[in-house]
């Protein structure tokens, strides 16, 4: 097995993790705007991106695993890329490498991006919850009361005046 079908799937999660970056921008927009529709719209298609990605590693690994044992190397877990890297030829070591380097930085910006998400969406979170506790009434009482927290007791007057 040569690397070409390694590169080829590399291409391919490169890719779907490209789509799923721009879908994280176009969502940030969403969350701004309060574009409810639209998140609701974008993280479905998140979800199928990212089932699609789930599918392209495997494959990857299944690649990953057939590259290394055409090499006559036997690996019990799957296989890094670093690994493929290491015992390949260097012409493809050099193509390796190269998207190794960009896998990681889009990978880099994804995370990024999604923890941005994830704090704009807790914000307006907050935000609602703020709203939500202004407009509900109070259980707080509003008079005065004794500062130990004790009742007074309404005096009993007697029938009858002492003083008199």
């Amino acid at each position: 097995m040569s690397a070409s079908t390694l590169i080829a799937t590399l291409e391919k999660l490169y890719k779907l993790n490209k789509s799923l970056l721009d879908l994280s921008v176009r969502k940030t927009d969403a969350v701004k705007s309060g574009d409810m529709k639209g998140l609701d719209g974008l993280l479905k298609d998140e979800q199928k991106h990212i089932a699609a990605i789930n599918t392209v590693e495997n494959e990857r690994q299944r690649q990953s695993a057939g590259y290394l044992t055409s090499l006559g190397l036997l690996t019990e877990e799957p296989p890094t890329l670093s690994q493929c890297i290491e015992y390949s030829e260097p012409d493809d070591q050099a193509v390796l490498l190269d998207w190794q380097s960009k896998m990681t930085e889009l990978i880099s910006q994804l995370k990024e991006r999604n923890e941005l998400n994830q704090k704009l969406v807790y914000q307006s979170l907050q935000f609602v919850n703020m709203n939500l506790s202004i407009m509900q009434p109070q259980d707080q009482q509003t008079t005065y009361a004794r500062p130990n927290g004790e009742k007074k007791s309404p005096r009993q007057r007697s029938l009858f005046d002492s003083q008199a």
